[in-house]
């Protein structure tokens, strides 16, 4: 085989560092992109926040008897701006880092600084910042099982059973169990003598966390639950006898829905079976639930949308991010042709500032961008509601702005519009669409809209089955099946005709 030299010219996609750091900023949601400014700030001095009311040389502006100093200083920063103009013309740093490298590679990454500067250019209140995680339903049940006095024995039962409580409150294990848990691991036990301990001195611990708060906790199942937060409120009516007569008996016809078969056993009129089941509905089938250790997320809208001389205008959120600069004095210090540490240290944090803001900026540019276009398709929403939402995909509006579908995908996420309908997530104006008799398409956000709209305007007595929904929305001139509109329900969490039945 001849070896030879060839020369072909070819075109490859490579990410430079500046792109790599642009679509990191883009896909960052706004408490994201929060915290990324505040690690640019302690890392980087060459950034700093640009308070109002100071001038582009970062000092405040004097007055009074404070002329004579101000006219030095501004001496001073006047021969600070000549040296950075300069540096700026004359600066020998790439305007462009070579593909496929990192900021290791080229520059030297400063190390972070103490946290302690984070509290000084955050001005918000110190209890907005603190976490509403809750304590969950455990700690709040072993917080009273230590304000209970009960001996060494019965403390370790009670600590067995709240192990194995569940987080919607129900107690996953018998006596039987938790007993054998016991003598199985007497090791965890050194004070007790889990021979000595029978099955009704476990039932005496369970009945008394029985009576912990929330009401019905440690509860077998449904159906003592729900007696449990009976036996708080019982005065001996007899609405209370009926009521702990259902729950005993007839819950599962309850459960489906069967209110004529409850009047033939239960015995009860019309109105007295209201009665019963709208107090078996103030009680609470998940007493573990409210006490979740889920944390609160927060929403922070991206851009607004307001409604000025009849034109839907979108604005940036400018509260999501401090205003950043470059700081001039520190600036002023890089010299052109000095190689020492100090100097490459600081040349190199000047020229990655010059690219953070500038990521910054392209950010807001992009995200402004695909918002307005998304305000422009989504009139009809603004003005009437979700049933006049348009069909609308990710590639309508990469092709009009003349961007990736990937861009498009990643500046919808986690990114949200405060709009007079409430505040939704991008993403939530993207939907599919159905045909219509006339040819033209329905978003699936209309439908579902229609759909929950028919529903709550139905007969309590007499709920409308997805067939029939189906129909009305065909008789309308929307092409949808039923099992579309079964789709559309269980996504709106709407239980079905039958579980939606009410005696008024």
């Amino acid at each position: 085989m001849k070896q030879s030299l060839q020369l072909r010219i070819g075109q490859s996609l490579t990410m430079t560092p500046q792109l790599q750091q642009a679509i990191k900023l883009l896909q960052l949601s706004t408490l994201e992109l929060q915290t990324e400014i505040q690690e640019a700030l302690e890392s980087n001095p060459m950034l700093e926040i640009d308070e109002q009311g100071h001038d582009e040389t970062g000092e405040s502006t004097p007055n009074g008897h404070e002329a004579e100093t101000a006219n030095a200083e501004t001496q001073a920063d006047s021969k600070a701006s000549e040296s950075i103009e300069l540096n700026d013309h004359t600066d020998s740093i790439p305007d462009d880092l070579p593909v496929d490298t990192a900021w290791e590679d080229i520059y030297d990454i400063p190390s972070t600084v103490s946290s302690s500067t984070a509290s000084s250019v955050d001005h918000r209140d110190f209890f907005e910042n603190q976490s509403i995680e809750d304590d969950g339903l455990i700690s709040h049940l072993l917080w009273q099982l230590q304000c209970t006095p009960m001996s060494e024995t019965d403390n370790a039962i009670g600590l067995m059973i709240i192990d194995a409580i569940n987080e919607d409150g129900y107690l996953t294990e018998s006596s039987e169990e938790l007993l054998a848990g016991l003598r199985q691991e007497p090791e965890q036990h050194d004070l007790i003598d889990p021979d000595a301990i029978d099955i009704e001195e476990i039932e005496a611990v369970l009945h008394l966390i029985q009576h912990f708060d929330p009401p019905g906790v440690a509860a077998h199942n449904l159906q003592e639950c729900l007696s449990l937060q009976l036996d708080l409120i019982d005065d001996g009516s007899q609405l209370i006898k009926s009521t702990r007569n259902l729950i005993k008996n007839h819950l599962d016809l309850l459960g489906l829905h069967d209110y004529a078969k409850l009047k033939r056993q239960t015995r009860l009129s019309e109105e007295e079976l209201h009665a019963v089941i709208m107090l078996i509905q103030s009680l609470n089938p998940k007493p573990g639930a409210y006490l979740s250790s889920n944390k609160a997320e927060y929403i922070v809208p991206d851009v607004f949308v307001k409604k000025i001389n009849n034109q839907w205008t979108v604005q940036l959120n400018n509260e999501t991010a401090p205003k950043l600069r470059i700081n001039p004095l520190y600036a002023s210090f890089v010299k052109n042709r000095d190689s020492s540490d100090d100097n490459t240290y600081l040349k190199n944090n000047l020229q990655e500032a010059r690219w953070f803001l500038k990521s910054l900026l392209s950010r807001n540019e992009t995200l402004m961008r695909v918002a307005t276009a998304i305000v422009e398709k989504q009139r009809a929403f603004l003005d009437y509601g979700e049933e006049g939402m348009k069909p609308l995909v990710l590639r309508e509006i990469a092709e009009q702005l003349e961007l990736h579908e990937s861009t498009i995908s990643r500046v919808t996420t986690q990114k949200f519009m405060h709009t007079p309908n409430g505040i939704f997530e991008f993403k939530y104006f993207f939907s599919s669409h159905v045909g219509t008799a006339d040819g033209g398409e329905c978003s699936a956000t209309a439908i579902r809209a229609m759909i929950k709209k028919l529903i709550n305007e139905e007969s309590p007595t007499k709920p409308l089955s997805d067939n029939k929904i189906a129909t009305i929305l065909v008789e309308k001139g929307i092409n949808v099946a039923r099992r579309t509109v079964a789709k559309y329900r269980e996504a709106l969490a709407i239980p079905p005709s039958n579980e939606r039945k009410r005696l008024v």
